[in-house]
């Protein structure tokens, strides 16, 4: 068996999924009459305190979708420095919404209020109009953002008449590193992305939830998109259990990634980011002078443990559902164990 440390979408469905999914009940979901999606979806909205819901193939769909739905052409919207939407979505709210980006600081996912204010376009000949705020919680950097600065930063939207959406592709995840319901971090919002298919071990989708009307124009914009599937049911059923079983063990998955951040500690000259240490990601630097990126993915994946390369000079590892604390032990065994082998070759 594999140890795959390169992120939760990695998680394989479980054995209730699957057999949910092999009986699930089914309709064309474009003409509404899909009996598992429809309760998939008055699920998600009821969960997040919002008024609909709508089943989308993926996290990157729903946010581009809700940035299409929220705007028109020509607008600008403003998105944190470090965001998924900015840094890791191809460039799409140009593409598929016709919208510039500006990005406004951010301290670990967090808004400078001042300085995001100063970002708001006022009425001018020469400026794109301010159409949207884009928010992230659980933030990419492995941290929840406090409700605090969520509820500010809503505050400050609704005072300008600006939607807010937040990417809350593991906002199950920032609720329980935040010990608050995801309803508290939904209400600082007017959509919401919700991943279904990361910590949540669902195989594909995402939920986009928000108001009535605001649903109403992205269902229509969905099927321009070329979302509209058919017999969603059968993917619909693993989300059902995603959200009624899978939610409550992502501490689980916390405290393995603390586990696995004490344990990295003890190899020599590598530094665990324990600032970005919320959810369930391990971010850290491990000198080229000590291993070189090229010799731990190919040492690693010898053993049947998969990691991806650095980004930005750190290394990422997930703890998710497939990983226990056995692996673990495994991987930081074998990362000693290649550090040995390289100083006794040299």
């Amino acid at each position: 068996m594999w140890i795959d440390l390169r992120s939760d979408t990695v998680t394989q469905p479980t054995k209730e999924m699957r057999q949910a999914m092999a009986l699930a009940e089914v309709g064309d979901d474009v003409y509404g009459d899909d009996p598992t999606v429809n309760k998939l979806e008055l699920l998600a909205s009821e969960l997040l305190g919002k008024e609909a819901a709508l089943f989308v193939p993926s996290g990157t769909f729903g946010n581009q979708l809700a940035i299409m739905s929220h705007t028109q052409r020509g607008d600008e919207i403003l998105v944190g420095e470090e965001c998924h939407i900015l840094m890791h979505e191809v460039g799409a709210a140009a593409v598929l919404a016709g919208v510039q980006t500006r990005s406004f600081p951010t301290d670990k996912g967090r808004a400078d209020l001042k300085k995001l204010e100063k970002m708001i376009r006022s009425q001018d000949i020469h400026f794109p109009n301010t159409g949207l705020i884009c928010l992230e919680n659980a933030h990419s950097s492995g941290t929840a953002v406090p409700l605090d600065n969520m509820k500010a930063v809503y505050h400050l939207a609704k005072s300008k008449d600006i939607p807010v959406h937040i990417d809350g592709a593991r906002i199950f995840n920032a609720a329980a590193a935040l010990g608050v319901e995801v309803k508290e971090i939904a209400a600082c919002a007017d959509s919401i992305n919700v991943c279904l298919s990361k910590g949540l071990c669902a195989p594909v989708g995402s939920i986009l939830v928000g108001g009535n009307d605001f649903i109403v124009k992205a269902r229509k914009n969905r099927k321009l998109m070329g979302g509209g599937l058919r017999q969603a049911g059968i993917l619909a059923a693993a989300g059902v259990i995603a959200l009624t079983e899978m939610t409550s063990r992502l501490g689980e998955d916390h405290k393995n990634a603390r586990y696995l951040a004490n344990r990295l500690e003890e190899i020599e000259s590598c530094h665990v980011l324990r600032d970005r240490l919320d959810i369930n990601m391990v971010f850290f630097t491990l000198p080229e002078v000590i291993i070189s990126e090229s010799a731990l993915i190919a040492g690693l994946n010898n053993k049947k443990i998969k990691i991806n390369g650095q980004e930005d000079g750190e290394y990422r590892f997930v703890t998710n559902y497939g990983v226990s604390i056995e692996d673990i032990d495994k991987v930081v065994q074998t990362i000693k164990d290649i550090i040995v082998n390289k100083e006794t070759r040299s």
